[in-house]
């Protein structure tokens, strides 16, 4: 039973991260009436600017979390970002505290080794080959055994900072010091990776609700600096691949338990699905489903989080998001050209009220239609393309 929000019967989510993806989140918890809370490292990000109430803090510092949460005590804690004091979560959590989907997941899946070792050593599954370095020179000996070019990676970081591909020798003391530069925490430690030849990259989204174990159709993806830039639903997979790469997500987040969306990135290759990395939260590439499906992934989500059920999921049209980046930083911008987007046909366009740009920073998509995915594709980089900050 629901009472009403900023009543003494309201149920309560409390969002630990408030970015675009968060604003959704919100925004579909308010629809069936839960009282929100946003919390950020920033003042007036995307979903504050849609929550009851917000608060700034340093998300890595735990206390500080803990007076959050003991003065909201909320029903649900929903980690949308990697960078939180998750050793806290998980106290919380002990404590009688419901963390989504579980502290453990939102603390394996904070850095990317804890997730490597679960899904490749401890599950099996077949991954990119991998070393860790937490010095420049262990870098060298993980780079001359894996070979070149490689993928190096922070430990934890998002939206592909920090990330780059090392071609020679020469390269591997820049490469270092840009993912040190781009982690998101405190650690002088990295992930060197074998680089993979793969046909195409997705994510599938994996939800699990009282249900069982759902999945929405597979999601190709774009990255460039290891970020994504646009992407498609349904990409095409072959029968034996799809049913891998769900045998695949469906025991990675067996592992990681709870009820919630997770978005399972996989590469496909010749010798057939490798597992990638792992998010307990809706996913960045996921944004299409807002076009595409009956329920978004951020409706999915927030349906698991509350215990309620999911019959099924229906893609409803093939579709395509594109991304507007920014060039430089201001805190001082408009955003153009949204009314010749929407002129396209079945497009629509998302502006996500960022309070500042800096490069690189995403600041809106585009979403289109069609009946086909290539045309979609078409229209929404034609519909992204039109936006422009000045």
């Amino acid at each position: 039973m629901f009472g009403s929000p900023l009543s003494s019967h309201a149920v309560k989510m409390l969002l630990l991260g408030s970015g675009e993806l968060g604003k959704e989140v919100i925004l579909e918890a308010q629809r069936l009436g839960v009282e929100t809370i946003a919390v950020d490292r920033y003042d007036h990000a995307p979903a504050m600017q849609a929550a009851h109430r917000s608060y700034s803090i340093d998300m890595l510092d735990g206390q500080a979390l803990r007076e959050i949460i003991e003065r909201e005590r909320p029903d649900y804690i929903v980690p949308e970002i990697e960078a939180i004091a998750t050793d806290m979560l998980v106290e919380l959590e002990q404590e009688g505290y419901h963390v989504v989907p579980t502290a453990k997941a939102a603390r394996l899946t904070m850095d990317r080794e804890g997730i490597r070792r679960l899904a490749a050593e401890e599950l099996g599954f077949p991954t990119a080959p991998y070393r860790f370095a937490e010095s420049l020179e262990e870098l060298r000996a993980a780079a001359a055994e894996l070979g070149f070019p490689c993928v190096i990676k922070p430990i934890m970081s998002s939206s592909g900072k920090g990330q780059s591909v090392c071609r020679s020798e020469a390269e591997l003391e820049g490469c270092w010091n840009m993912a040190l530069e781009g982690g998101r925490a405190k650690k002088q430690k990295i992930i060197v990776e074998g680089f993979v030849r793969f046909d195409s990259e997705i994510t599938l989204l994996t939800v699990r609700s009282v249900s069982g174990t759902t999945f929405c159709a597979p999601i190709g993806h774009i990255q460039q600096d290891g970020d994504y830039v646009e992407s498609w639903q349904p990409h095409h997979v072959s029968e034996a691949d799809l049913e891998q790469a769900q045998q695949i997500a469906a025991k990675v987040t067996e592992a990681l338990g709870g009820y919630g969306i997770y978005g399972v990135e996989l590469f496909l290759t010749r010798d057939g699905v490798l597992f990638s990395e792992v998010s307990p939260r809706p996913h960045d590439t996921g944004m299409v489903t807002m076009a595409t499906q009956d329920l978004s992934e951020f409706a999915l989500h927030v349906r698991a989080i509350l215990g309620f059920p999911i019959p099924g999921i229906r893609l409803l049209t093939p579709g395509a998001s594109s991304t507007l980046k920014a060039e430089r930083e201001q805190s001082d911008f408009r955003i153009g050209g949204v009314e010749q987007a929407l002129a396209l046909p079945n497009t629509q366009v998302r502006l996500f009220g960022k309070p500042s740009t800096k490069p690189g920073r995403r600041m809106a998509v585009a979403l289109s239609t069609a009946e086909d995915v290539e045309q979609a594709r078409e229209t929404a980089r034609q519909a992204a393309g039109l936006l422009y900050i000045e």
